[in-house]
């Protein structure tokens, strides 16, 4: 079998950044799929899942309700790896294009107080493993490369 893209990025020379992870037709319109790597992979201790499932809660309620991104939304969820997550937008944008929308989002997890969206039994399949002071810990630290990014911050290592 082939290797897939993704297992060919330098994981060793990856910084936490957004990347561009891919852009797929489907149909006639373009999905980019971007990697919102939050940790160094192999250097930097993985994210818990509490953390990444409050996380992607906070992040997807944001970007669905999201004026202009919202209707683009496709998915938004964890990397198995747990260094980050995918954000996956309808449309054929660079990391740049959407920087601004990444950065509202992870500023709103950074500032979310009250009771998690969608945190009940009957509104997810874990709603246990929830840890909002971990996910604003996180958000803070991803914040601190969004606000400085640059080419080594937005296109993989070659």
């Amino acid at each position: 079998m082939k290797t897939i893209a993704s297992f060919t990025i330098d994981h060793l020379r990856l910084l936490p950044g957004l990347y561009v992870s891919r852009k797929d037709r489907v149909g006639g319109e373009t999905l980019t799929t971007f990697d919102l790597r939050m940790t160094r992979p192999n250097e930097e201790p993985v994210m818990n899942t509490a953390e990444l499932h409050t996380i992607e809660h906070l992040a997807a309620t944001y970007l669905r309700n999201h004026d202009e991104y919202g209707p683009k939304v496709i998915y938004f969820g964890p990397m198995g790896c747990r260094t980050g997550n995918y954000l996956i937008l309808a449309g054929d944008y660079e990391a740049a294009d959407i920087a601004p929308l990444v950065v509202g989002t992870f500023e709103f997890i950074r500032d979310y107080e009250g009771d998690i969206p969608g945190a009940s039994g009957a509104g997810c399949g874990n709603y246990l493993d929830m840890n909002l002071p971990m996910a604003r810990y996180y958000a803070r630290k991803y914040l601190e490369t969004l606000y400085h990014l640059d080419e080594s911050t937005m296109r993989y290592p070659a």
